[in-house]
């Protein structure tokens, strides 16, 4: 019951995790100097912080679902994203403490995604998982009335929001803490019947 009520902290610590980031981020941006120095570092452990909180709110999510093949598919497709999605913050946390200005910055990100395989592994492809797969767990417990339909669709909006500018992070995550929210009493309740995940 102690864990499940924890897995409940991280389904609202996550996504606002993401709405700090993306707050933290646009205060750094608001004086035209964002990265590197203290903002973009600020804003980079926010979000590094949100994503390690979602590995927690992935595996409680999964366990309101039955086991199966397929769930175990979701869940380990999600958290191979989510471990591609860290790397990258992580990378980005590296070369700012490393670079002088934004120039070196740039080039140090440049020369990490020159590495065969890195821009695949940690940028354009793997990190979307993800994002796929959190939809797709929303989608199975929506299918078990364990969250309500709109909730895949306004996860959903909050995903597509900061892909169009990550100036839309802080609205990306509310949208996410909305669509997860209704999964709580679930979580929270004395009652609630939560599979293992493995």
């Amino acid at each position: 019951m102690a864990a499940m009520r924890r897995a409940a902290f991280f389904v609202i610590a996550g996504p606002a995790c993401i709405v700090g980031y993306g707050l933290v981020r646009l205060w750094g941006k608001s004086d035209g100097t964002y990265g590197p120095g203290f903002d973009w570092q600020a804003a980079h452990l926010v979000g590094l912080a949100g994503m390690v909180c979602f590995v927690p709110v992935v595996l409680a999510l999964a366990g309101l679902l039955r086991r199966s093949p397929w769930r175990t598919a979701v869940v380990a497709v999600t958290l191979v994203g989510l471990a591609a999605t860290m790397v990258q913050f992580g990378a980005d946390i590296v070369e700012g403490l490393l670079a002088a200005d934004r120039a070196e910055m740039s080039a140090l990100g440049a020369d990490f995604k020159d590495v065969p395989g890195v821009q695949v592994a940690f940028y354009d492809v793997v990190p979307q998982l993800f994002f796929l797969g959190l939809v797709v767990l929303a989608g199975l417990l929506a299918a078990r009335r364990r969250l309500p339909w709109w909730s895949v669709a306004v996860l959903l909006v909050g995903i597509i929001l900061p892909a169009v500018t990550l100036d839309l992070l802080p609205l990306g995550g509310l949208c996410m803490l909305v669509a997860l929210a209704p999964a709580l009493p679930a979580l929270q309740g004395p009652r609630a019947r939560v599979e293992t995940v493995i």
